[in-house]
């Protein structure tokens, strides 16, 4: 086993933080995601529910990228990912932190296929999803919950020898079910214990992500090494964006190219597209909280491939950096974006836990 102290942990082993390159904070490479479903059907054309998916659909699933079933199987188009992968990595990409956790298929052995057939860093997550997506495991205590995660990340996840390097997404809902309130109790156990990260997937109200931080403190986890994703579409006005910042974990917008403005999982609300979160990045920027912020796409259906006519997992550095940089974002703050913030902080002192940092191990491990 390598010494993990100040590396990063990916499926093949420990890297520097300097070799992690771009990281994209926040995708899945292989998921199954029929635990988002929205259970009643699109009035209009039904069937095509239970279509597979094809080019042809991109219209409709855009829409309704939740109503149908083969969409949510991401798990089937290992091949296609491959491909993405050998082009994130020709276009400047170097590590993708794959947040799949037990409930929604995570499948290390995939992982592992795509980082040697690509040359992309792999990092996978301990941890569980939400509540519903995992109904054999909502009785377990956080003791061993904290087991099970523990085991994933200094031993192997799913009986092999393949180490998480991140805890998370831990899943939860709003209102928070009582097992993800055990879950997030127990990743604080073990992130104080090991010093590994954890990246939280926050229930669908602006509420949520302060309540998960006050559970999770309580417990004494440490926001400097946590993670809340898809602030995209849980915090919407600026007041309480920059209130839940102060709070000190890092705030992640991972949902880029989504460009339609209709949410499925939350029709009330208005989902941002790009043009939106490079703004609300900005006022962060603005505001002092530029070594707090990540970025990603967080794949996780079939539609959003290039296979499919979607914008890929190279969205972000083809299409977004350059409107960031049109927009008044230096290149040093998109550089921290990319790079630093979620790759780099043991060799940059000033930047305190950029998101290098967040990757990177803080204690020796038994």
């Amino acid at each position: 086993m390598c010494d993990a102290k100040g590396k990063i942990q990916t499926v093949l082993g420990c890297i520097a933080p300097g070799d992690a390159g771009v990281v994209l904070a926040h995708e899945h490479l292989s998921a199954c995601t029929e635990a988002l479903m929205v259970k009643e059907a699109p009035v209009q054309f039904p069937e095509l529910c239970r279509k597979p998916v094809t080019a042809d659909m991109r219209w409709w699933l855009l829409q309704h990228p939740y109503s149908n079933f083969d969409n949510t199987h991401l798990y089937e188009e290992m091949d296609a990912v491959v491909e993405e992968m050998k082009f994130f990595k020709a276009n400047g990409g170097g590590t993708v932190v794959d947040n799949t956790t037990l409930g929604i298929q995570r499948d290390v052995n995939a992982q592992v296929r795509i980082a040697k057939e690509s040359g992309v860093h792999v990092v996978a997550g301990a941890g569980y999803y939400v509540d519903s997506s995992r109904p054999d495991t909502t009785s377990m205590t956080v003791e061993e919950m904290a087991d099970v995660m523990t085991k994933e990340i200094t031993v192997g996840c799913s009986g092999s020898d393949i180490k998480a390097g991140v805890i998370g997404e831990l899943g939860c809902s709003w209102p928070l079910a009582e097992s993800e309130r055990r879950c997030l109790i127990a990743a604080a156990h073990v992130e104080n214990a090991t010093g590994c990260p954890v990246i939280m997937h926050p229930g669908r109200n602006c509420r949520a992500p302060f309540e998960m931080v006050r559970v999770y403190q309580e417990a004494g986890g440490r926001p400097e090494r946590l993670v809340m994703s898809h602030m995209d579409r849980t915090i919407i006005e600026t007041s309480e964006l920059l209130e839940f910042a102060a709070m000190g974990c890092y705030i992640e917008y991972d949902l880029f190219g989504l460009e339609t403005s209709f949410y499925q999982l939350l029709p009330e609300i208005d989902m941002p597209g790009d043009g939106e979160r490079i703004h609300r990045i900005k006022t962060l920027v603005e505001a002092g909280f530029e070594d707090r912020i990540t970025v990603a796409h967080d794949i996780h259906t079939k539609h959003r491939l290039m296979k499919y006519g979607g914008h890929g997992f190279s969205h972000l550095l083809l299409s977004v950096v350059p409107r960031m940089l049109t927009r008044g974002i230096s290149q040093n703050v998109v550089y921290k974006l990319l790079k630093h913030n979620p790759q780099s902080g043991s060799h940059l002192p000033r930047l305190n836990c950029t998101l290098i940092c967040f990757l990177v191990v803080g204690r020796e491990w038994a």
